[in-house]
């Protein structure tokens, strides 16, 4: 692999969590300072798969005391739960088939009304589309939030191919493995407890490549969404996660300076 780049530290204003004010109404998808929200700062992680968005969601869940909101992960504490969305969504898992937009954007409402919410949140994995998009504009709208900055973590199919594709984990205690990144001292078996390493479907390359089709076709249309309304911020997501994860805190620092002409 290359050697890692370096890149200058941020200053420490870009993690630095805005103070909690009343919320008043504004339009969702106007620029403007992040640092004069008044519903705190509402991000949006965007990316294929692969590139690192959940590391670097919960990363900045940390740092700025926001909570990181993962619709795999309201997903399947619906289901868990057994809620009427849960149920209607566990149809959908269950054919393998993308759940629809209805439910989705439903769990997400009802998440950002909860109290942690309200200095603001990191979404990762919604939204998934052009049409998501719209439906959160609206619903922050009528909450009087509207949506800070969108962070796009961008990196080469092949790489992105070759993270996935070559996961292993342990078929016994579940320990993760990288055949390139981060081998198993005893090679195809787990150097923990000695079971077998396998490979998941869903990390097989075939459908890592499906994924990434799916990901240009419906997804990826969201950063022009996002870059047409002044709100995208673009970052490289082929070094190290604590390259990234400056690049991304000073992605947020420069989104928060306003507009030229305003102090």
């Amino acid at each position: 692999m290359d050697e890692p780049r370096t890149y200058p530290e941020p200053s420490p204003s870009a993690w630095h969590a805005p103070k909690a004010k009343p919320p008043v109404c504004c339009d969702p998808c106007r620029p403007r300072d992040v640092r004069k929200d008044r519903c705190g700062v509402n991000l949006i992680l965007l990316g294929p798969p692969g590139v690192g968005k959940g590391t670097q969601s919960k990363l900045i869940s940390k740092r700025l005391a926001i909570p990181q909101i993962s619709t795999g992960d309201l997903l399947r504490e619906a289901v868990r739960q057994k809620t009427k969305l849960g149920l209607e969504a566990k149809l959908y898992m269950e054919r393998g088939e993308l759940v629809r937009d209805g439910i989705v954007v439903g769990l997400i409402e009802r998440r950002i009304q909860d109290p942690d919410c309200t200095k603001g949140f990191v979404l990762d994995g919604f939204p998934r589309n052009v049409e998501q998009a719209d439906a959160l504009a609206t619903m922050l709208r009528g909450a009087g939030r509207r949506i800070d900055t969108a962070v796009c973590i961008e990196a080469a199919e092949d790489l992105l191919v070759r993270r996935i594709a070559g996961r292993r984990v342990c078929s016994s205690c579940g320990s993760e493995f990288h055949v390139e990144f981060r081998p198993s001292a005893k090679g195809k078996l787990c150097e923990r407890c000695g079971a077998e390493l396998v490979q998941r479907k869903d990390d097989r390359e075939d459908v890592v490549k499906e994924r990434l089709r799916v990901y240009r076709e419906s997804t990826q249309p969201l950063a022009r969404y996002y870059e047409e309304r002044g709100l995208l911020r673009r970052v490289k997501g082929e070094g190290t996660i604590e390259e990234i994860e400056r690049l991304i805190a000073r992605a947020l620092e420069e989104a928060a300076q306003p507009p030229p002409g305003r102090s």
